[in-house]
């Protein structure tokens, strides 16, 4: 099942019953909030950061289309040291995982679909770990062009810099060649 499947799977079930609007800038979620909805992007960006002391570290995009979840918090029920952060006005459909647990629960395939979201996010965070190892710029922004390159249309380039943890001058010259 593709990414795409999936997430058509999710909205055809009725699960993301509330909208919510979110104006540029304005934050989904903030550190130390227990977040354990599901979020689906009908139109628009965010990022999905930490503070490494006074400096932001950019872990995540999502834009139109994409499903994002603060994971840990919903996987614990705890709170989360990450934000949700919205890079221009963004309208999400909301899930709540009692009712996400109750459609995953109700049929074997919805419970293969599960299966099929965890593993295909452990792949994702597989691959940003990767990114990170490897010392070349170049190869981190190739290895990001090759895997999204939507990311490119839809996010500015400042917060793709700091996602590939390179100077915006360096995305640029990149760019270019």
């Amino acid at each position: 099942m593709s990414t795409v499947n999936m997430i058509q799977t999710l909205i055809d079930a009725g699960l993301f019953q509330t909208e919510k609007t979110i104006q540029r800038y304005q934050f989904l979620k903030v550190k130390d909030e227990t977040h354990t909805d599901i979020y689906f992007i009908e139109k628009g960006s965010v990022r999905i950061f930490i503070m490494d002391q006074d400096e932001e570290r950019i872990i995540r995009f999502g834009y139109t289309g994409n499903i994002i979840v603060s994971l840990d918090s919903f996987l614990s029920g705890k709170p989360s040291g990450f934000y949700i952060q919205a890079i221009k006005k963004t309208k999400v459909r909301i899930a709540s995982k009692k009712d996400f647990y109750s459609f995953i629960q109700s049929e074997d395939e919805n419970r293969k679909l599960w299966t099929f979201i965890l593993e295909d996010l452990v792949l994702q965070q597989i691959e940003r770990e990767k990114d990170l190892l490897t010392s070349s710029p170049k190869e981190r922004f190739e290895r990001v062009l090759k895997r999204s390159p939507q990311l490119f249309q839809e996010i500015p380039d400042k917060y793709i810099a700091n996602y590939l943890r390179m100077s915006p001058e360096t995305l640029s010259r990149l760019k270019k060649s």
